[in-house]
């Protein structure tokens, strides 16, 4: 800025010689000329300008020439000097950057099987096997005629589509949701229903060419060969598609030496120079089979480590910031506080507590409930008048977090009797303190609900509430439309939810002590 300022001044000099008709001669014995060299030549060293006011600058030149004052408008448009000291917080749950194991090897070699006891002797919901045979092409109806007659070659890399199997586990280790297709070998075409996978840790990709694909190998944590003799490999197959698939012998044979054994040679067998670990023997390998499998605990140790850690430090920014004006407590009414005493009470009757919680919770709902869209609607009245009111706008739907969850399901029917719910089970590991997603299943077409309510009786470390709204805004879901009902929560645990998701809302009865147990859904079901 000062380097302009300066550029100014010597055209106004320069302008004023013109005029005098005395070119250097600027009454300064040229001292001027020399002045606005040796600023020119210097770095522009700009001033810090404060930005309470505006900066209007005289600029005083050598010259008799009278200068308007020079204003800056954009001076106030530069880099603020105030900068937050929140820190940008996030959130990644445990299944984001999914760990994959592609397992290949010849048909009949025993991929399944491997692939089968590795996850029977890790005994996880979140380690998932996805065949490969899923993404086979739908036939036109010549290649139609050629399968069902054994001529069409199911072996080579053209029959798959690996286009929508990269875009699927690329989905998938990002933490989305993807759909599996569904393909009939009965009819050698994609079925039109798919299945829905979502939140594995672990992912067992098991074909004949699942490390074919360089697009598919780039996306592989460990790469897995199995190889077995080709006679067993044959009898493999054949008890497999006469059991599984209805084929006759003579077709599977047919197959095998026109199709199956020289795509072997041309496409499977070079895999094994690009695997990890190469399991002779297939199934009868235990040595192998259980070193995969303790590569996958130590995979997911590491992952469990990580997500508490993250947790820990997202404890640590909350704790520095206050509650956000989207956390609505309910006031401290004398009714609310009434029903707040009976439920403490430890000598509360079963009836009475269900009674009254019941009602608590019906507060909260309509609370939520005032945060729904709304739009003007006229209506004529019995007398026949004209009333003009608001009607809901969109569909209110809930997901219940479970088991606590469930308690708020009688208040929630009271006041939306048509409510449309979801559940969602995450139990936290005692060992660890590390939430888990062990059950899903929410609305289809929950992303077009006009208002998404979460439903947790207590909210303790805010963990779980963490990775519930991290699954709604992974089904579509955004994140202004989800509000969550809570009757009692940790402040750590809402400042943690809050700085993760600023947009949702947070609707909660009381704020509890920090580190109190979860106790209001034993009381509530008596066990």
């Amino acid at each position: 800025m000062l380097a302009d300022m300066l550029r100014i001044a010597a055209a106004m000099w320069k302008l004023s010689v013109k005029l005098k008709g005395s070119p250097g001669d600027d009454g300064h014995g040229g001292k001027a000329e020399r002045w606005a060299k040796r600023v020119r030549a210097k770095p522009d060293r700009s001033p810090r300008w404060r930005p309470t006011r505006p900066s209007t600058l005289r600029v005083k030149t050598f010259a008799s020439v009278n200068v308007p004052p020079v204003v800056y408008e954009g001076a106030m448009e530069s880099v603020s000097p105030f900068q937050s000291l929140t820190p940008e917080v996030n959130y990644s749950p445990p299944w984001q950057d999914l760990s994959i194991i592609g397992i290949a090897g010849s048909s009949g070699s025993g991929k399944s099987s491997v692939a089968t006891e590795i996850v029977k002797s890790l005994n996880l919901p979140w380690v998932v096997i996805l065949s490969i045979d899923s993404f086979y092409k739908s036939l036109s109806p010549e290649e139609h005629r050629k399968a069902h007659a054994n001529e069409y070659d199911f072996d080579c890399p053209e029959s798959i589509d690996f286009d929508i199997l990269v875009e699927t586990l690329r989905d998938l280790k990002k933490g989305k949701k993807a759909h599996i297709p569904v393909y009939s070998f009965a009819e050698h075409q994609r079925q039109p229903q798919t299945q829905t996978l979502y939140s594995p840790r672990v992912l067992v990709l098991d074909g004949i060419l699942a490390l074919h694909d360089p697009r598919v190998v780039d996306l592989l944590d460990v790469k897995i060969f199995v190889e077995a003799d080709m006679d067993v490999c044959l009898g493999r197959r054949i008890l497999r598609d006469v059991r599984e698939r209805g084929r006759d012998i003579e077709g599977i044979i047919k197959q095998w030496f026109a199709y199956v054994k020289p795509s072997y040679n041309k496409y499977v067998e070079p895999q094994r120079r690009i695997s990890d670990i190469i399991i002779p023997r297939g199934i009868e390998n235990l040595t192998a089979i259980d070193m995969v499998s303790k590569h996958i605990q130590r995979k997911l140790q590491e992952k469990s480590e990580k997500h508490t850690e993250e947790l820990r430090k997202l404890g640590l920014i909350a704790a520095k910031v206050e509650l956000p004006p989207n956390v609505h407590v309910l006031p401290s009414t004398p009714q609310f506080l009434g029903m707040n005493t009976i439920l403490q009470n430890p000598d509360t009757q079963q009836d009475d507590f269900v009674f009254y919680f019941d009602r608590l919770a019906s507060i909260l709902i309509e609370k939520a409930l005032d945060m729904s869209t709304y739009v003007p609607t006229a209506v004529e009245t019995p007398q026949g008048n004209k009333y003009l009111g608001l009607n809901q706008n969109g569909t209110v739907s809930a997901v219940a977090i479970l088991r606590g969850g469930s308690c708020l399901e009688t208040a929630l029917k009271r006041t939306i009797p048509d409510c449309i719910t979801g559940r969602l089970l995450i139990q936290t590991d005692e060992s660890s303190a590390e939430p888990e997603l062990h059950y899903l299943k929410v609305q289809q077409g929950i992303e077009e609900h006009s208002m998404v309510m979460l439903l947790d009786p207590q909210m303790t470390s805010g963990g779980a509430a963490l990775m519930a709204v991290r699954v709604l805004i992974d089904h579509g879901v955004r994140q202004e439309r989800i509000v969550f009902v809570t009757c009692a929560a940790g402040e750590t645990g809402l400042k943690r939810l809050t700085a993760v998701y600023p947009k949702i809302q947070v609707v909660v009865g009381r704020i509890e002590n920090e580190g109190e147990p979860r106790w209001m859904e034993r009381r509530y079901f008596g066990c």
